[in-house]
């Protein structure tokens, strides 16, 4: 069997984006009526080429719901090493996490994100802050 060559990645191509931004929406992920998760915490992943994908912190998870997909793991050029987990219940994966990510996106350390085809991933409001509002300049006569 012919073994592949490893994708290059960042060693050659160092411009490749994977922007991640907090976000203090309230997010929340549904299955069949079930709230797997709900987090004003979550990670918002914009990868080039790929669609945005919500990351939830782990703590924000119900691991109840779930558990691991032992064995299998794949291989990211970009974010490294992926863990799966299914339904409790078994099933095919619907979960992902990077649980040693590289270092150019160690901010998904402990997050795990939802296949959007198959959970529902929602994003409500963030929460309220009051606002802002500069004093006023003295008046002049």
């Amino acid at each position: 069997m012919e073994e592949k060559a490893e994708h290059p990645g960042y060693a050659v191509h160092f411009d490749y984006r994977v922007d991640i931004g907090a976000r203090r929406n309230r997010v929340t992920a549904r299955l069949d009526g079930k709230e797997l998760a709900v987090s004003e915490r979550t990670l918002l992943v914009d990868e080039q080429d790929h669609g945005l994908v919500f990351y939830f912190p782990k703590s924000d998870v119900d691991f109840g719901l779930l558990k691991p997909v032992e064995g299998y793991h794949t291989r990211c050029p970009w974010k490294g090493e992926a863990s799966y987990w299914c339904l409790s219940e078994g099933g095919d994966p619907i979960a992902w996490a990077y649980e040693d990510p590289l270092p150019q996106v160690i901010q998904l350390r402990d997050h795990i994100a939802f296949y959007q085809n198959i959970v529902t991933v929602a994003l409500g409001v963030a929460p309220y802050l009051p606002g802002w509002r500069p004093q006023s300049a003295p008046k002049s006569d």
